[in-house]
């Protein structure tokens, strides 16, 4: 077998940048200041509502115990910051960031989300 090795660089194939929003829930379904837990393309994705109303979308994954169970955390603030709080250890995580406010090595992905005239919610993973 033999194989055709290209020597020039090849044109650069446009991206599609469209952002794929996947649908979650309705809005009510998610009680404020509790976390849910979803499935987003094989990724495990924990969302949170505030008492406020804000949402947030971050990895389910718990760095520092391997689990997945952010979802469970517990909401609360650091210096006016939205947090969680991991249940397993306790690390506590800025919500719109996943930046880990105890270890500054660590952060959780965080994922766009959305709440839709139509009030479901929306999450996208890029």
């Amino acid at each position: 077998m033999t194989a055709d090795v290209q020597m020039q660089p090849v044109a650069a194939v446009p991206q599609r940048t469209a952002t794929r929003w996947h649908d979650v829930c309705a809005y009510d379904d998610l009680l404020p200041e509790r976390g849910a837990a979803a499935l987003v393309e094989g990724v495990q994705v924990a969302i949170f509502r505030t008492f406020d109303g804000d949402l947030y979308a971050l990895s389910n994954f718990d760095p520092f115990s391997g689990a997945y169970v952010m979802a469970r955390g517990i909401l609360g603030t650091r210096g006016g910051t939205p947090t969680v709080a991991s249940p397993m250890y306790k690390q506590v995580f800025d919500l719109a960031t996943g930046r880990c406010l105890d270890d500054a090595e660590v952060a959780l992905p965080t994922f766009r989300i959305r709440r839709t005239p139509g009030d479901r919610v929306e999450v996208a993973l890029a």
